[in-house]
């Protein structure tokens, strides 16, 4: 089983390098590759990609938010391992896609890393990657509903990339961030669709 990532660009590294090694690279690759007990890549990194140009394809959204989301009851309810039903383990990205996506996104990882990490880290213990997990549950439950206006399901990947980010890191104050931003993320998709 490999490392966990210790940074957003180790994580963008390790997509990219299964994207070069692989004609298609599957879900389960994926959570191999970040060595199965670690939630903040694997919610990171989805959540990066429905951000992405990638993120722009009719379904890929939606399916994005269902792996999220089954990631996040997972955490929810305290699980050590992450496990995935055969449907989403086995669905596929090309390699190629994966890879320009993971190019793409090298040069804001590097960013990220440099501005974030282990900054009010009580922020980021027990109970507060349960209480991520519940507001991304939330986030997912939006994405759906987004998907139908091009590239706005962007928002509430942003806001669930900033939890992963957050837990991998230990950054509370990205914490803390993630979930003001989440409020407003939902807030607002409802009133779209009240409207």
């Amino acid at each position: 089983m490999a490392d966990e990532p210790g940074s957003v660009l180790e994580a963008i590294e390790c997509l990219g390098s299964l994207a070069s090694e692989n004609e298609d690279v599957t879900v389960d690759e994926v959570v191999k590759s970040f060595g199965g007990r670690s939630y903040g890549p694997m919610i990171l990194v989805p959540a990066l990609v429905g951000v992405s140009p990638v993120g722009g394809v009719p379904g890929v959204p939606s399916f994005f938010a269902v792996l999220i989301a089954v990631i996040a009851v997972q955490i929810l309810i305290g699980r050590s391992h992450f496990w995935l039903p055969g449907v989403l383990a086995q669905r596929s990205v090309s390699g190629d896609k994966l890879s320009k996506a993971s190019d793409k996104l090298e040069r804001p990882a590097k960013k990220l890393d440099a501005v974030f990490g282990h900054r009010l880290k009580w922020a980021t213990e027990p109970p507060a990657p349960q209480i991520a997990a519940a507001i991304i549950l939330v986030l997912c439950g939006t994405i759906p509903l987004l998907e139908i206006v091009p590239f706005a399901a962007a928002a509430p990947f942003a806001a669930i990339a900033a939890f992963g980010v957050a837990l991998m890191v230990r950054d509370g104050a990205l914490m803390l961030f993630a979930i003001a931003v989440s409020f407003v993320t939902v807030g607002t998709a409802f009133t779209q669709f009240l409207a």
